[in-house]
């Protein structure tokens, strides 16, 4: 490989976007090409209209984790943590584990996720009623003291990565298969001809350019609607429910809100100084800042961990939709650079009242929040879960619905159906499920992805 702006003329497989899905796929695909001896990376081009991991996977909080309500979910998220298992060196990857924290609400769904987590072989302890969770915690973190929580599912594989240690290392393995990644490049057209995409047109600054393809692959992330729509691919999406059928935005997008709290990162370490599982916490407890002030009353959520990368401790709170249609959104400048969907005060009050309310070492500490910029926006299916499927008979769709970091695995599972062995593990995430009824099932928590 080589991260240059030079394009070929013609390539057997397109790939759109250089996070971590096109450059999983591009690195597997090259990898099954060349073991069935009917290709290599050279056969492969991905181009990148910005510089690699540009987009939500540059600045992705990188957390790994399995507890989906959603068995589909579950079993592709244990396919990915064998994935960051067997990179962890090379991804900057930290097996810590993950501690979802819930609520009474929650209970049935998450001790549902346990009982299948078992079931599939994916280690994790569930611990059920408020003072068990309270002494189980305890046994991590001496000073916790949330309130508003009746259980904690603790997952003992997951934990996090480094974004773009991660992304350099998917770019080392690229580079590894002889693939060519070019940067700098914005894809403007997918010509159609036969029902096939036959050309992808290119822009390099004020010169345009043509490349003739076999296959594409669109991993654009929150710019896949772009492509959906180069495609004229449906605006609207048909969802059968039962016997009703509703019609729902193909897309939407909610922003996303991070953060990281600006004290050293030891200061999270658990009881034994050991670095800690990552904290998820859903809670419906009232939150109020240092003065007293109610911030928040009834369901709420954040996740956090010690982070080396950012230099604090690091984390989020729930999204929030953005209602402008999504032709509307801006979405570039992406992510810290814009001006419309970067976090302000609000999230940071907050994010360290949350903080404080589940640890006490965070107490009065508010006012270490960082100001640096922040913040990003996810492009969402009308069931908040990916598509992964083929449309106009070769374009290839990973719509991940910002389940995208934790998902490396996928790239795997997409070379080997671009190599024409269907994956059942992808199965659950094709398009025509919304038509045929076949959705995935709801849970009680407050973020859209759970």
């Amino acid at each position: 490989m080589s991260t240059s702006d030079t394009l070929p003329k013609s390539i057997r497989y397109c790939i759109i976007g250089a996070g971590i899905h096109g450059l999983s796929t591009a690195w597997h695909l090259a990898r099954e090409l060349k073991a069935r001896g009917t290709g290599d990376g050279s056969d492969i081009v991905v181009i990148e209209k910005s510089e690699a991991g540009a987009g939500p996977s540059g600045i992705a909080c990188g957390v790994v984790r399995n507890n989906y309500f959603q068995p589909a979910m579950r079993e592709l998220m244990a396919h990915s943590v064998e994935v960051w298992e067997a990179n962890a060196e090379a991804f900057e990857y930290h097996p810590v584990g993950y501690l979802q924290i819930s609520y009474d609400e929650m209970r049935d769904d998450v001790a549902t996720i346990h009982e299948q987590q078992q079931a599939i072989g994916y280690e994790s302890v569930f611990i059920d009623g408020e003072a068990e969770t309270h002494a189980y915690m305890k046994g991590i973190f001496d000073d916790w003291r949330a309130t508003g929580v009746t259980s904690v599912l603790h997952e003992k594989k997951g934990g996090y990565a480094h974004n773009m240690a991660t992304v350099n290392g998917l770019l080392a393995k690229v580079e590894a298969e002889g693939v060519s990644v070019v940067v700098g490049t914005l894809v403007t057209e997918l010509v159609v001809d036969g029902g096939a995409v036959t050309h992808v047109v290119t822009r390099q600054g004020t010169e345009s350019a043509t490349i003739a393809v076999d296959h594409v692959v669109a991993a654009a992330g929150p710019w896949v609607p772009k492509l959906w729509e180069m495609l004229d691919l449906p605006d609207t999406t048909d969802i059968v429910v039962g016997d009703r059928t509703f019609t729902e935005p193909t897309w939407k997008f909610w922003a996303l809100q991070e953060g990281t709290l600006g004290v050293d990162p030891g200061y999270l370490m658990n009881n034994d100084g050991d670095m800690p599982p990552v904290v998820h916490v859903d809670a419906d407890a009232t939150l109020c800042d240092e003065d007293g002030n109610v911030l928040v009353e009834g369901k709420w959520g954040i996740y956090y961990k010690p982070d080396f990368n950012f230099g604090g401790v690091q984390g989020g709170y729930m999204p929030y939709r953005v209602e402008k249609p999504w032709r509307e959104v801006a979405i570039d400048p992406y992510g810290p650079a814009s001006p419309d969907f970067i976090v302000g005060e609000d999230f940071r009050a907050v994010w360290a009242a949350a903080l404080s309310h589940c640890q006490e070492r965070f107490e009065g500490k508010a006012s270490l929040m960082s100001h640096a910029p922040s913040g990003g926006i996810g492009a969402f299916t009308p069931d908040s879960f990916p598509v992964f499927d083929t449309f106009c008979d070769n374009v290839y769709v990973i719509a991940d619905s910002n389940h995208g970091f934790k998902m490396v695995g996928v790239g795997a599972l997409v070379a080997r159906e671009l190599c024409g062995d269907t994956q059942g593990l992808l199965e659950p995430f094709r398009y025509s499920r919304y038509a045929l009824g076949k959705l995935h099932p709801e849970s009680n928590s407050p973020y859209p992805w759970s």
